[in-house]
């Protein structure tokens, strides 16, 4: 099995094209088999909710609700920051597929003893 990738995404849609990149790498682990986390926070949290990660970011950039479909077919999940989703007021009941309120201490037993290749946008 190939070694695990995690992303964190720290931005929303006030920067679609880092959102875009962010996808870009995590659909790129999780088509070649590895198993991908995004790590949603701050206003990445938003993302986590169905409908809001639509459009596309610039000219040749792939729509964002493609990639989503893709890393949701790979088999990618999301972790979001349940402080930065609660303290916006968002309502769990609308997290897209894979998604699920977990902070660092899940994350990291996610990422248990082998490690993980990381990204940060």
């Amino acid at each position: 099995m190939a070694g695990k990738a995690v992303i964190s995404l720290t931005t929303g849609l006030e920067d679609p094209e880092r959102v875009t990149v962010a996808f870009l790498v995590a659909v790129g682990a999780a088509e070649q088999g590895r198993p991908t986390l995004m790590f949603l926070t701050k206003e990445a949290t938003r993302l986590a909710l169905e409908g809001v990660a639509t459009g596309v970011a610039c000219e040749g950039c792939p729509p964002l609700a493609d990639l989503l479909a893709r890393y949701a077919k790979a088999g990618g999940r999301y972790m979001v920051c349940p402080i930065c989703f609660d303290s916006r007021r968002l309502d769990k009941s609308g997290l897209i597929e894979g998604a699920e309120l977990a902070g660092t201490v899940p994350m990291w037993q996610w990422i248990g003893d082998e490690g993980a290749t990381t990204f940060s946008y």
